[in-house]
């Protein structure tokens, strides 16, 4: 499935139970690959104030096109311990084991 990157920023996130989990505010490429590294997910806070940026593999989530959102299987629980950074402080991208990290918590090889 080919889906614009444009298209899909500011859908919204939940999991299967219903749960709100937030929205997609961006994607990161890595440039040697041109693949998706990962979406950058923004939880938490109240009216998008606070609100906490996660880094979630792609491969974590499944689009629901009929939606426009994406399902992520986690509990706003696990969510809210997952690898996260704030607006002001985003991870190196070229930090590997960080990456690896991500991929890790969501059991994404």
């Amino acid at each position: 499935m080919h889906l614009s990157a444009n298209s899909l920023k500011g859908n919204k996130v939940r999991n299967a139970q219903g749960d709100d989990l937030g929205k997609v505010e961006d994607f990161m490429l890595d440039t040697s690959t041109g693949k998706v590294s990962y979406a950058v997910l923004s939880f938490g806070g109240l009216f998008g104030i606070g609100d906490k940026l996660f880094a979630v593999p792609l491969q974590a989530m499944t689009p629901d096109t009929d939606n426009h959102e994406f399902v992520l299987n986690e509990s706003r629980e696990r969510l809210e311990k997952a690898p996260g950074f704030d607006k002001d402080n985003w991870p190196r991208t070229a930090d590997t084991a960080w990456l690896q990290g991500v991929h890790s918590y969501y059991n994404i090889r």
